[in-house]
């Protein structure tokens, strides 16, 4: 008599997603990064923002930051698309790529300060979490979209709380 072994059933990709779709994705890999992949992908885009923000002078800051935020929204929605269809999950953890647009957004017109960065990361990861109307209502927008424009609302949110804070000098950065 033959023993079988029971195997869970695992869900199978449709199809496999270019390779361009899984780097923008999981932003070179760093979605795949457990525990809390959004919060990884929070931290280095901050991270990368501070970096950055040395490089270019104060006055190009905004524009160029809000160019590169439209690149990866442009860039994101696609490639969201694409790895939710392969991987057949609605909204997939490893997609990581919302998080840097969101992250990024906070971080628009902020002085460039590690106190700036630390209120901006906690805001955006905050608001991405707790999800306040309506940005929990568009996660309902098909795939790639609903995937990206969740992370953009929250982004904005910590964006005017951010703008506010320093208005206000409810913290000096």
């Amino acid at each position: 008599m033959k023993s079988e072994i029971a195997v869970p059933e695992v869900p199978v990709a449709r199809s496999r997603a270019p390779f361009w779709a899984a780097a923008v994705a999981t932003f070179f890999g760093i979605g795949r990064l457990r525990p809390g992949p959004g919060t990884w992908a929070s931290a280095l885009a901050a991270l990368l923002w501070l970096a950055g923000a040395g490089l270019v002078a104060e006055n190009l800051h905004p524009a160029l930051l809000a160019g590169l935020i439209v690149v990866v929204i442009a860039l994101g929605i696609p490639a969201a698309t694409r790895m939710a269809r392969a991987s057949g999950v609605k909204d997939p953890g490893f997609i990581v790529i919302d998080e840097v647009a969101g992250q990024w957004i906070a971080l628009l017109f902020a002085p460039v300060s590690w106190k700036t960065v630390l209120a901006a990361f906690i805001l955006f990861r905050s608001f991405d979490i707790v999800k306040p109307p309506p940005v929990r209502q568009l996660e309902s927008f098909p795939e790639g979209t609903g995937i990206v424009v969740d992370d953009v609302a929250a982004g904005i949110y910590a964006l005017l709380v951010m703008q506010l804070a320093l208005h206000f000098r409810l913290f000096s950065p």
